[in-house]
C-alpha cells in the first residue's frame, strides 16, 4: 500500500474538461494524494483555469507547462513526474471524469512488481455536451442509470461500473501491454524510474504509452487488471490527428522484440542538466 499518490493528469486545451476533472478529485474518499497537471503546450485559459480551482480544492495542485511544438505527451508527463512527490503514480487524462472511489480502488490495487491497467468508459458526443453544459453529477449515478444511458447510446458500455473487490482473475495475463494506457494507469515511482520514465522521442500521437508499459513488462514489473475496481468516464473528444503514429510503432515493435527497458530518452534527462525541467506552479 502506498503512503501517498501522485495523479498525473494531461492535458491540451480542453480546460472545460480539465475542471471537472480536477474538481472531481477533490471528492475523493481517499485523500491521500496530490495533483499534478501535464500540460502539453495549453493556451493561457487553461492556466487560469488551474489557478481558479486551486482556491477551490483542498488538495495540492501543481500545473507543469511545456511550450507547444506538437504532439509531446511523454514529455509533459515526464515533467509532472518530476515535480512530483508521492511514491505511487496514478496516470489520468484530463477528459477521464473518476469516480468518488477512484483512489481508494487504486490505494487496493497497488501491489509491489507490478502496474495497474485501469479502464475506461467512453461518452458520446451529445452526451458528452449534456454533461459539461448540464454540469451532471456522474459520479454520483447508480448502477441503472449506466445501463439506461448505454440503451441510449450516451455511454459505450455500462459492466465497468459493476464492483468487484477480487484478486481471482488481476493477474491472469501479467505480460500483457496491449491496453495499458496512461488515461488510466498506476505504477511504482521506483518502477517508473528503474524504467527512465515514458521515451520522449515518441513525438506524435499514440504508443508512447504502450513503449511504457511494455518496457516495465521487460524489467520484470507485470500487469495487474484494475477492471471493476476504478473505472473513468471519458468525455468524447475528436479524433486525435494521426501524424507519427506509424514511426510510433515501429519503435515499439522494436521494444517488445528486443526487451528493450531504457527509452532513447527518459526523465533522467531532465535532471542530469541535458533537458531543462518543468514550468510549474
Amino acid at each position: 500500500m502506498f503512503e501517498r499518490a501522485s495523479i498525473i493528469v494531461s492535458t491540451y486545451n480542453r480546460p472545460d474538461a480539465l475542471r471537472r476533472v480536477v474538481l472531481e478529485l477533490d471528492r475523493q474518499s481517499d485523500r491521500g494524494f496530490d495533483v499534478v497537471v501535464a500540460d502539453d503546450g495549453s493556451t493561457e485559459e487553461t492556466r487560469r483555469t488551474i489557478d481558479e480551482v486551486r482556491r477551490q480544492v483542498g488538495y495540492p495542485l501543481e500545473h507543469a507547462w511545456q511550450e507547444d511544438r506538437g504532439f509531446r505527451a511523454a514529455r509533459a508527463r515526464n515533467l509532472a513526474v518530476a515535480s512530483s512527490e508521492g511514491d505511487y503514480l496514478i496516470f489520468l487524462d484530463g477528459d477521464c471524469v473518476p469516480l468518488h472511489d477512484f483512489v481508494a480502488a487504486h490505494r487496493w490495487l497497488a501491489e509491489r512488481g507490478w502496474w495497474v491497467r485501469g479502464n475506461r468508459v467512453y461518452l458520446g458526443e451529445r452526451f458528452t455536451a449534456r454533461v459539461l453544459e448540464d454540469d451532471i453529477d456522474l459520479a454520483e449515478w447508480p448502477l441503472w442509470r449506466w445501463w439506461l444511458a448505454w440503451v441510449r447510446r450516451g455511454a459505450a458500455r455500462a459492466t465497468p461500473f459493476l464492483r468487484l473487490r477480487t484478486e481471482l482473475f488481476r493477474k491472469r495475463q501479467p505480460r500483457r501491454w496491449q491496453g495499458g494506457k496512461t488515461c488510466n494507469l498506476g505504477v511504482w515511482r521506483d518502477d517508473f524510474f528503474r524504467v527512465d520514465g515514458l521515451d520522449e522521442s515518441f513525438v506524435g500521437w499514440g504508443r508512447e504509452d504502450s513503449d511504457l508499459v511494455a518496457r516495465l513488462i521487460n524489467a520484470g514489473v507485470y500487469r495487474k487488471e484494475g477492471r471493476y475496481t476504478s473505472p473513468v468516464v471519458h468525455l468524447w473528444h475528436p479524433h486525435a490527428e494521426l501524424s507519427g503514429y506509424s514511426a510510433n510503432d515501429a519503435r515499439l515493435q522494436q521494444v517488445i522484440e528486443e526487451g528493450i527497458v531504457r527509452p532513447r530518452i527518459g526523465i533522467s534527462c531532465h535532471f542530469d542538466g541535458t533537458e531543462e525541467t518543468a514550468s510549474a506552479g
